[in-house]
């Protein structure tokens, strides 16, 4: 039997009252792109010139909405009017199993899920990231999360080298990456401090903003020499 041409992952909060919300976060198989419907108006902070990123590589011309802003609508509308420290249950289901975080404050949950829209929707800088979507881990720590992104990259580089391209065994281009991303949480936080988003939604980007700083620092100081201990049988010949 053939794959399917996408694979989803459904987050599902629980909420004190009883109430369940799903959302169904869809990836195209192939290339790992959200596959998202499209809506016939946006809000105008969905606008690409409304408080463009600085870094932003787009033109309005060609690109009326920014891709980031548009895939977390469900998300911005459904918290509209949620406190951060509101109490919820995340389940994530995928195909291979489902991840539960007992009882937790609202915003990291959401600052998980707007993480995959957000590496997934057609965003120039966050793409570098979208090959981690595959293999999405839900509220994942620093440490987790750097030996996925170093994992990642060297892989990155192994197909560079196969096409004869050049290639970063330092990881300094990795660094950037994650300088440029801190850099975009910051200028996107911007464009959601406004009247019809909570304050829920903007500290959850605020959180990946933090997260990403510390995904930075451990890459640039001492996590390679902790994760060269646990290679001993690959350096020992």
């Amino acid at each position: 039997m053939s794959e399917p041409a996408a694979f989803s992952l459904t987050y599902r909060f629980r909420f004190p009252n009883g109430s369940v919300k799903e959302f169904l976060v869809q990836l195209d198989r192939q290339n790992c792109s959200l596959i998202s419907p499209k809506r016939e108006n946006y809000p105008n902070w969905t606008r690409l010139k409304f408080k463009q990123c600085r870094g932003c590589p787009l033109n309005s011309a060609e690109h009326e909405h920014c891709p980031v802003a548009v895939n977390i609508i469900d998300i911005v509308e459904f918290f509209q009017h949620s406190q951060s420290v509101e109490q919820t249950v995340v389940e994530v289901d995928t195909r291979q199993r489902v991840t539960k975080r007992g009882k937790t404050a609202l915003f990291p949950a959401i600052s998980s899920l707007i993480g995959i829209h957000m590496v997934t929707s057609g965003c120039p800088i966050l793409d570098k990231l979208r090959p981690m979507a595959r293999f999405h881990l839900p509220f994942a720590d620093t440490e987790e999360t750097v030996y996925r992104a170093l994992s990642m990259y060297a892989l990155a580089q192994y197909f560079r080298h196969q096409k004869g391209e050049e290639v970063d065994w330092d990881f300094e281009g990795l660094k950037k990456i994650y300088r440029d991303i801190n850099q975009l949480n910051l200028d996107f936080s911007k464009r959601l401090h406004n009247e019809s988003i909570s304050e829920a939604t903007t500290n959850a980007i605020t959180s990946l903003d933090c997260f990403a700083q510390e995904i930075d620092f451990s890459i640039s100081e001492s996590m390679l020499e902790e994760i060269e201990g646990l290679f001993a049988d690959y350096l020992n010949n």
